[in-house]
């Protein structure tokens, strides 16, 4: 911007004197500071925010994995157990014995397991 080299004349200077240019370009440097300041710290609170919302997040499907992970070993544990309820019974069925053979995949089909002569106690070795 360009000074006047009279500074008593200031209808020809558009800027303030050198000692108050210098004095409003401070303050303006200092709001703009703190104005970064501010948004800085904003910056990293949603940073933290997020970082913290991800780690709940992460705990909560760890613990989702791990529910299921013990659903499928009872689950697996429980398969393990009606096959063996039902080779110890195929024996001694009489529904069985009694039905023309029928293919592998109808006699152990997954409704086989709900049959209630399969459950019964009666039929259990």
């Amino acid at each position: 911007m360009p000074h006047s080299s009279d500074s008593s004349d200031s209808s020809f200077s558009r800027s303030p004197p050198p000692g108050k240019q210098d004095s409003s370009d401070d303050v303006r440097r200092v709001q703009r500071r703190e104005k970064n300041r501010i948004a800085a710290q904003k910056s990293r609170q949603r940073q933290t925010q997020k970082a913290d919302t991800l780690h709940l997040e992460s705990e909560d499907l760890e613990k989702q994995n791990a529910a299921l992970r013990k659903e499928i070993k009872q689950l697996t544990e429980e398969l393990k157990y009606f096959t063996s309820v039902l080779s110890s019974h195929e024996p001694l069925c009489s529904v069985l014995a009694a039905s023309t053979p029928s293919p592998p995949e109808v006699v152990y089909s997954a409704h086989a397991f709900h049959q209630p002569h399969v459950s019964s106690p009666r039929f259990q070795p």
